[in-house]
This record gives structure tokens, sequence and C-alpha cells, in this order.
């Protein structure tokens, strides 16, 4: 008997679709799915008049989307964070599992009702927290996990990156304001390493000169039995993209992890603990190969196709969601 052809036996391609473009992660995304072969990347759909042109894809209807059923994940991907839960819920509605970018709409009760929904059918709402997946956030986070930090009593964490005026405009109809916008990867890192805070108070600040009211200098402290995590956010910076980093602080150590250009983890111990020796190093980690985005939607491919449980539950990215809102004076 002859051997069954190859794609016989080969998983077939996930087909995802895109709703929105203005966000600022989407073109990675689209060249991310693109570059892997877990998936066919069906088309764009800009339902929104502010969505800045995309070349080279294939445009879409909403309708498009929603009604083709071989259409298995969507990734909403907005300027605007009210449309994207909006298109999300949509999505779940039309029984597709969904990629959502952040922060995830601002009401709690919709994300609530998102992400009970997808529950219900059986389908998975992921969150854009590009920092989840970083490899020196993951090396960071796993000393102090592991305890090779002794024990956590500080959490500290910033970006401070300018800001041009249309997404000052477009950021500034939410009281968070940058803090909303961006701060929330700092808050999903902080509530993944140390839990619900006992306290949240938010210093949300507008200091710029420019008389468009956006909350563009802020501070948000979560408090702990036995730690407190500090998160700062800025839009004034020039190089602010080089000074974002997360900190965590232990008792017989310390890790910091910058992001960007290159990637870097500042680790300082008083002992040697897992693979790191006493005192202070400098390293540069690497995560799995692929493009910025690769192990977000691997991980997709995984729950989607295998069943695989993802990182993190809806009870977190809930409670991530109430703590942002609260600091923001948003709740």
């Amino acid at each position: 008997m002859a051997a069954a052809p190859l794609l016989a036996t080969t998983p077939e391609k996930i087909r995802v679709a895109m709703i929105g473009f203005g966000h600022g992660h989407a073109a990675s995304k689209i060249r991310a799915l693109r570059s892997m072969p877990e998936y066919q990347f069906v088309g764009l759909c800009r339902p929104d008049q502010d969505d800045p042109a995309m070349g080279e894809v294939p445009s879409l209807s909403l309708q498009d989307v929603l009604a083709d059923t071989s259409i298995e994940l969507v990734a909403a991907e907005s300027a605007d964070a009210e449309r994207n839960l909006k298109y999300a819920q949509r999505s779940i509605d039309a029984g597709k599992f969904v990629h959502l970018d952040k922060p995830p709409g601002a009401s709690l009760s919709g994300l609530r009702t998102l992400l009970e929904d997808a529950r219900r059918r059986k389908r998975i709402v992921q969150m854009g927290y590009q920092w989840r997946y970083h490899p020196a956030m993951q090396a960071a986070m796993e000393a102090a996990r592991k305890g090779w930090l002794g024990r956590v009593y500080r959490f500290r964490a910033s970006i401070d990156k300018p800001i041009e005026p249309d997404e000052r405009r477009q950021l500034a109809k939410y009281r968070g304001g940058m803090m909303f916008s961006e701060g929330c990867h700092l808050v999903d890192r902080a509530t993944a390493l140390l839990g619900k805070p006992t306290k949240v108070t938010g210093f949300i600040r507008h200091h710029s000169p420019l008389t468009d009211g956006l909350a563009d200098n802020s501070l948000i402290v979560l408090e702990y039995a036995q730690a407190i995590a500090e998160i700062s956010l800025a839009g004034f910076d020039p190089h602010g993209n080089e000074h974002r980093y997360v900190e965590i602080l232990g008792t017989t150590g310390s890790a910091k992890a910058q992001p960007f250009g290159p990637v870097r983890l500042a680790v300082d111990l008083k002992e040697p603990a897992g693979p790191y020796r006493a005192g202070q190093q400098t390293l540069e980690p690497h995560g799995p190969p692929g493009l910025a985005y690769t192990p977000d939607f691997a991980e997709m491919a995984a729950v989607i196709r295998k069943g695989a449980s993802p990182s993190y539950s809806a009870e977190h990215d809930l409670m991530t969601q109430e703590v942002l809102l609260e600091a923001c004076g948003m709740l």
C-alpha cells in the first residue's frame, strides 16, 4: 500500500484575519502571522475611518470575517480600546478565538462578559501583553518565583516614550491616558508576580504644556502584605524606549529586564543562585526563534490545535484589568 500523502498527516493551517489596523502592534503581528507555518493570514478588515491603509494585504469586510466559519482566529487591532473590545465580542459571538490587543477596553463589565462568553463557547481570548513572552522579562520573573532573589519586597517598572500629537488626542479621551494605554503591560507583570494588591493608588497627571488634557505623567502604587509595586509612565523622554524596564528586588538580590536594543537582563546576587553567579552580571537572553509576537501566536496555535491551556487564565486577565482601571480612576 502506498504511503499516505504528507498533507494527510499535516495539521490544517489556522485561518486568521485581523480587524482594525490602527494599533501600534498591528503591522508586526501581520508579519509574525505570515511567517508562521501554523497560520494562513486571510486578510484585513478596516471598519474604522481612521485606520491607516495597509498595502499588499487582502481587504475583507466585517461581515466577511464574522460569517466565514473557516476563519478560526481574529486579531483585534483597532487604535481604540473600546472598539477592540466590541470587535472581540462580535468575534466570540461568531465562534472565533480572539487575540485582543492591549488595553482590553475601558469597561470591566464588558471584559467580564467577553471572557464569560468565551468560556461558555469553549473559546480563548488571548491578551496582547507583549512582555509576557519577552525573554528578559521571563528570566527576571523566573528568578523571583524560584526564590533566587530571596523574599521579593519591591517591584519597579517604567515606560517613558515620546508620543506624537495624533496619539495624544486618541488617548486623551481616557482618564488614565498613557498609563491606561502603556502601563497595562507593567500592571500585568506586577500582578503576574505578586497577585491582586490589597490597595491601589494612582497619581494620574497632565504635565505637558499642550492643552489636550492627556494624562502624560503618572505613577501608580500597588500595595501587598510584604511588597510594594511602583509603576511610572510619562511621555517626555526623547530616548525613553531605551530606558523601559521591569526591576524585581529581593532580600538576596535583584533582576532588571530592559527590553530593547539589545535585550538586557541585569542580575545582582548576594550568593550564587540558579544559573547566576554572585555579584553583578549583564546578560542578553535569547527567546525562541522568530519575529516579535511569534511566541504569542505559537501559544495560541497550541491552544486551538492541541487544546493546550493558555499561560494566563481569564481570572488573571480580569483581575489585571480591574487593577489597571482602579489605578487610572476609570473603574
